[in-house]
Formats: C-alpha cells, structure tokens, sequence
C-alpha cells in the first residue's frame, strides 16, 4: 500500500524536494519565544487607509466576481505607475493582468511557456519556488551559480555558458530572495542582448523592486527590445506590507498575457475583490508608506550586516529586499547544522543557504524584517552561540 501512495502521486510531484524552510518553520511554531529571522514577512501591518479600502469594499457589498484580468481600475493604475517607474506603456486591457500573488504569476508564466524538457536557466542561489515551479511546467532547472565578490548578482557570462538548443527561458530575481543582490544595468544589458541574440523569453521576478538601497533598480523591461519578451511580475507583499491579501501582477506583451491568461481563468477566475480594492488605494495613496517601511529596513539591514561583520560571519552588503546572507562555514558548521543548533540552543531561526540552491551552501539566509530590538537580541544570542564552535 505505501509504493502504490507513492506511485500515485505524478513524476513532477515526486522530483520536488520539501521546502528546507517550512522545515524550521514547523518548529519554530513549537517555540513560543524564538527570535525569528527565517520569514520573508513584514512585521508591520498593512497601513490603515489600505486596510480600510478593503473593509469597505465587504461592507458595501462589493464581493462579486471582477473581470478574469482584474478591476480595469487596478489595471488602468498599474500601467501609470509602470509609466512613472520605468517610461513603459502596458495596454490594461490586454498586457496587464492581476494575479494571486507573484507565485500565481511565476506559475502560469512558465505553465504557458514551456514544453516538457524545455530549459530555463535560473540564479544559484534563488527563491525556492523557481525550482518547483519549473518542474510542476514540466521543465528543466538550470542553476547559474552567483558569487560572494560579485554581490551574488548573475552575470551574463555565466548565463550565456548554460544556454542550449533547449533553453526557453531565463528566470531573474532582482533584487534576489535569499541574497539581497540587484542585477546592475550593465550585467541586465548583457542578458538583454542574450535572451535577443537566442530568441529568448525572460521573466522578471521584481517582488522587491520598491526596497532597493544605496543601488539603482532597473527593470529588464525597460531595456532596448525587451518589453516584448519580457514577462515582469510584481506585487504588493513586500513593499505595502501586503502579504495576506495576495495580490500581484503580471505585466507582459498581449501573445504572452493571453496565454497566462487562459490557466488563469480555468484555475483562479480573479483575484479577490476586497484585496483588489486595497491593492488600487495602496497605489494611489501610499507612497508615504512604502518610504517610510524601506528606511526602517535600511536602517536594520546596516545595524545587522554590521553587526555579523563584527561577531566573525562575513556578510556583504545585501543592496536590495530585506535579508542578509552571511557565510558561517568557519564555525566548523554545515549550514543545516547552524540553523538547527542555532534554533534549539539559542532560540533565534535562519534558514540554511542550501535551502535555495547548492551555490548557498555555507551561509544562511536572516531576513531583517523583523523589529530592531528584536534584530539586536538575535545578534547577542548569535555570537554566544557562534563562540561554542570557534
């Protein structure tokens, strides 16, 4: 009986590997008092006035279903902050579509692209659904392995050494989930004329496109003759602490939208209508917010990396989101090893750098979006602990 529950489940299910995350998250959820550094998730709450649209909405009836691609409203507004942003011109009616979360968007991004077997080169180390994602489209993973003395930023030169006959598409993250890397101009010019000189489609993972610091954000869309083959995603998660309320976007030439657009009807149907209503006060009225939550992040982050600095974990500068990936191989442990000590003796949760790819193995991920007395706690508990192993 349990091979034929294993036989059951599909080939594609079975290459997944479980999340090295939720892992620790299963037992930091049996630890009243950890110190949490391993969830991407804001600790402030949605601003009030965003909040409060979205209440409206439910109070004055407004529950129905929207239209498959989202409130034209919504639409209509992320096409004029995509024109402030970056001088693009998306078509509401037919290049924007309103997703559930950026996850849904990565998803049938790849779900109407690619064929079984087709290639899609991705950075190492990166977000931990672009494996699973790749693999539930019936494709193939290409990790590029990203660098410490390089910001962990992909290059391309090391992209255009993993393209074949059978690559489709190439996966960005900028900035990146685990390592704070931002793909400068000049390396995205580089991976523009690739992806056009191999007839290439790129997805652009922009989550964190509003928590950029001390670097320049440059959306690959933007650059000469990629909007037509770009697939930009983004979202309200991270920068209007916007998490529960999953709502992203999809911004994409029409061939590929309408594409997404078809697993998005017969799967989704549309992004809830509260969320939605949200999401369109958020961008009208809460540019004040999004200032004020990227400096108190900045400021984290510096107290943190400094502080990682100081106590012996080297850790570089992360220039975008909120977390920092210092190396912890000269404790003498494995980083699957410090994050289970770290979380059983001292209380305090990372999440191991191999969670997100072989190129991540000897760090850890510390997400810094959690309360600056919190961060400094964490620090205090870090280096006792790292002082056990020196």
């Amino acid at each position: 009986m349990d091979s034929l529950k294993h036989e059951i489940l599909s080939q594609r299910v079975r290459q997944i590997k479980p999340s090295g995350i939720r892992k620790f998250f299963d037992i930091i959820n049996t630890m009243p008092d950890v110190i949490s550094l391993g969830v991407g998730e804001p600790d402030f709450v949605t601003p009030e006035h965003i909040r409060q649209a979205g209440i409206a909405s439910i109070q004055e009836g407004r529950t129905q279903y929207t239209s498959n691609q989202g409130t034209l409203a919504l639409r209509e507004e992320i096409a004029l902050m995509l024109q402030r942003r970056y001088g693009l011109s998306y078509d509401p009616v037919s290049q924007l579509l309103v997703t559930i979360g950026v996850s849904e968007g990565l998803d049938i991004a790849l779900r109407a692209i690619l064929d079984p077997g087709d290639e899609v080169i991705c950075p190492d180390p990166g977000y931990v659904a672009y494996e699973a994602g790749i693999i539930l489209a019936d494709g193939v993973s290409v990790p590029v392995p990203t660098y410490a003395q390089h910001g962990f930023a992909v290059r391309a030169a090391e992209i255009a050494t993993a393209i074949t006959p059978r690559t489709r598409v190439i996966l960005i993250g900028s900035p990146n989930n685990p390592t704070g890397a931002v793909i400068p101009r000049e390396e995205l010019e580089g991976i523009a004329r690739l992806a056009i000189a191999h007839d290439l489609i790129v997805i652009s993972d922009e989550v964190y496109s509003r928590l950029v610091y001390g670097v320049e954000h440059v959306s690959i869309s933007a650059l000469p003759g990629m909007q037509e083959r770009t697939i930009l995603l983004d979202g309200f998660s991270k920068a209007y602490a916007m998490t529960g309320w999953r709502i992203g976007y999809v911004a994409a030439p029409a061939y590929l939208l309408s594409g997404m657009l078809k697993i998005h009807q017969y799967t989704i149907m549309c992004a809830g209508t509260a969320a939605q209503e949200a999401a369109l006060q958020a961008l009208r009225h809460g540019e004040e917010d999004v200032v004020r939550m990227h400096d108190e992040y900045a400021r984290r982050g510096k107290m943190l990396v400094s502080g990682f600095n100081r106590i012996g974990l080297p850790c570089g500068e992360p220039h975008g989101a909120f977390y920092a990936f210092p190396y912890i191989g000269n404790t003498g442990l494995s980083d699957e090893e410090f994050a289970e000590k770290l979380l059983l003796e001292e209380e305090v949760a990372v999440v191991p750098g191999s969670s997100f790819g072989a190129a991540g193995t000897g760090y850890v991920r510390a997400a810094y979006c959690t309360a600056y007395d919190k961060l400094e706690a964490a620090l205090v508990r870090i280096e006792r602990f790292i002082k056990k192993y020196a």
